[in-house]
């Protein structure tokens, strides 16, 4: 059953986005002093290919219920960013459409952030658990992915033989289990992506231990947890792996934070010097 149109906050969030847009915003010619700020109601219509009586009414809480097609060709008209696309979707009673895939642009401001985590390994992944970026000290934990076709976490996780003794350990099975629940989450923001959906059916395919997670149905992004890791070089540690998620590009920050005054922190640090002076001339 669809879901009903709130036209009166339609109504609001379209004329709230016409006076904010200019006319040179969207290559329309400046015709100088306007009795009030943004576009003309006739302006929004000619670039959304509308009639300017059909717009008026839907600025006005009148009219029939727009169309999918309507709503795209305002959204394009009044240039929304896609938050506002899907709020716009949502108040006519529609279900806003689907993202095409992940994305695998990282930010400057996320790169920023990977340099300026010193003493901490961190590194980016997209929805579907392909490493994109990451800091020095994270190599000592994922390895330097710079030649590296395959950067996939989940493919590695599940790679394990079935009698691997991590499988035994109950921080790998709940890191596992969030991973997949996560992934779950993403399958369904991006039911269209190729290579997620490919992703899926591979690991389906090849590992029982994920095919019997998958059918489990859990759906949770993922949120911090603490994790163990038996590391060969560096003995045992323990920190809080924190996720902090981007939502401008749906991609997540994964942060490994030692407790304070531990020996992980202590660990940590002593890497992070060493790689500080090896990158001193």
């Amino acid at each position: 059953m669809p879901a009903e149109v709130n036209r009166e906050a339609l109504a609001a969030f379209l004329r709230a986005r016409r006076a904010r847009r200019r006319p040179t915003d969207v290559g329309l010619p400046d015709s100088g002093r306007r009795r009030t700020p943004g576009l003309r109601r006739e302006e929004v219509a000619q670039l959304a290919g509308m009639s300017v009586d059909y717009y008026t009414r839907l600025e006005q809480g009148r009219g029939p219920r727009p169309s999918r097609q309507i709503l795209a060709a305002l959204t394009r008209a009044l240039m929304l960013t896609a938050d506002e696309r899907d709020y716009l979707f949502r108040l006519a009673g529609q279900t806003p459409p689907r993202t095409a895939g992940p994305s695998r642009e990282v930010g400057y401001a996320v790169r920023h952030l990977l340099d300026a985590l010193t003493e901490v390994p961190a590194y980016v992944v997209d929805a579907k658990y392909d490493v994109l970026a990451w800091n020095t000290l994270a190599v000592h934990f994922i390895g330097d992915l710079s030649d590296r076709d395959d950067r996939n976490l989940i493919r590695w996780a599940f790679r394990r033989p079935a009698g691997d003794p991590a499988w035994d350990d109950a921080d790998t099975l709940a890191f596992a289990r969030a991973t997949v629940a996560d992934l779950r989450a993403s399958y369904a923001r991006y039911p269209d992506d190729p290579e997620l959906v490919g992703l899926v059916t591979e690991m389906l395919a090849t590992s029982p231990r994920f095919a019997e997670m998958w059918e489990a149905h859990e759906v949770a992004e993922r949120r911090r947890l603490v994790k163990r890791v038996d590391h060969p070089r560096l003995g045992p540690l323990e920190f809080e792996c924190q996720v902090l998620h981007v939502p401008a590009t749906d991609q997540r920050v994964i942060v490994y934070c030692p407790e304070p005054g531990s020996r992980t922190q202590e660990v940590f640090r002593r890497l992070a010097a060493g790689a500080a002076e090896q990158l001193t001339p």
